[in-house]
């Protein structure tokens, strides 16, 4: 379909009346592929969008947003790091969103920041957003901020507990501890008398989720909770943590909260002499892209970041969108382990492999590809 041209040779911008014609429909039927409505046949979705695409047409949002009180825009408070959690967990968020239609307005915290969550919040607010994302993975309770904050639209939080009080409080992303029960008990099950444990720091949420995983399936199977050694995320802090592990003999398994500091724990240990996984089995946590390739390749738990921001945003959306209805139920999260070389059974001993370490060692005789997202998940 050519189109004509008005004054100065200028296109006029395609209407809703031309993507119909197009397709074929009505522009009912057109509206109601744009609205998201039910009762539109696959084929004719197919047909309107693709009509449109050609046309180069685009929905006026704003005149949307007068007829029906909404800006069709979402709010994300997310904080301000280049680590590959919180990182890795926008980037699925900003993919959903695009594909629900919804504009996205991101506001990035700052660790330490005073104005924390309830000025990210407050931004939001003023912008006119139907609904707001919250990806903050650090307490400020606990590092001595306030979030008390009352909100008049549907909220996501990801990963952790509600900062804000809203007609509508929906999470996602819950079930680190499980991911860290997944990954103590393959260590135990190959045999490890105990299992020590490299955490996160401790202001945020996910570090303390992955610790109670631990100690939980530790005390469940009656073994001894050795003492945590703390770091701050960072290969720099695993490699320092590797160094005060690698000095005692009784160490045989290790879980560390995730894959850079598993990583720099495993070069302290090459250095100290302690062999990987023949004196001593590390797990990790992420599934960062490099996990695969270090010497020896890296057991960790994977993270499965678009799974989570799929299922939260359609959510979400929903609630904006029917906010009379029902809340849509919310899904068990992913727990998977990916086993790789850095796990053994511990030296002088063959292990019986039962249970989820059997299952996992089965689909592990090559390292995996490396991903991009791993569901929290958890932010970290």
């Amino acid at each position: 379909m050519t189109r004509g041209t008005g004054r100065g040779g200028a296109s006029p911008a395609p209407r809703s009346v031309d993507v119909a014609r197009l397709a074929g429909v009505s522009q009912k039927t057109v509206s109601r592929v744009f609205n998201d409505e039910q009762y539109v046949s696959a084929d004719v979705r197919r047909r309107v969008l693709e009509a449109a695409e050609e046309l180069g047409y685009r929905r006026n949002n704003a005149a949307r947003a007068l007829a029906s009180g909404r800006t069709r825009s979402i709010g994300v408070v997310t904080l301000g790091t280049a680590l590959y959690g919180p990182a890795s967990l926008l980037m699925g968020v900003e993919r959903v969103v695009r594909d629900t239609g919804y504009a996205l307005r991101v506001v990035n915290t700052m660790e330490g920041d005073p104005a924390g969550i309830a000025g990210a919040v407050d931004s939001l607010l003023d912008q006119g957003v139907d609904g707001i994302v919250v990806s903050e993975p650090i307490d400020e309770l606990a590092a001595g901020g306030d979030t008390a904050l009352r909100v008049d639209v549907p909220v996501l939080v990801l990963g952790a507990p509600s900062p804000v009080v809203a007609p509508t409080v929906l999470t996602a992303g819950d079930g680190a501890d499980l991911m860290a029960r997944a990954a103590t008990e393959h260590l135990l099950d190959l045999g490890h008398a105990t299992v020590h444990h490299l955490a996160g720091p401790q202001a945020w949420y996910a570090a303390r989720d992955r610790l109670d995983g631990w100690r939980t399936t530790l005390t469940a199977h009656g073994r001894t909770v050795p003492p945590v050694v703390e770091g701050d995320w960072s290969a720099a802090s695993g490699h320092a943590a590797g160094r005060e592990l690698a000095a005692d003999g009784d160490v045989t398994a290790v879980f560390a909260a995730n894959d850079d500091m598993a990583i720099g724990l495993m070069r302290a240990l090459a250095e100290a002499g302690r062999r990987v996984p023949h004196d001593v089995s590390v797990v990790g946590f992420d599934d960062v892209p490099v996990a695969a390739y270090v010497t020896p390749p890296l057991t960790t738990v994977p993270q499965r970041f678009d799974a989570v921001a799929q299922e939260g945003l359609k959510r979400l959306v929903h609630a904006i969108e029917n906010p009379d209805a029902i809340p849509l139920p919310a899904s068990d999260p992913p727990v998977d382990l990916v086993v790789r070389a850095s796990t053994a059974p511990p030296p002088n001993r063959t292990a019986p492999v039962r249970g989820r370490a059997a299952a996992s060692r089965s689909r592990s005789a090559a390292p995996t590809a490396p991903h991009a997202n791993g569901g929290r998940p958890t932010p970290n």
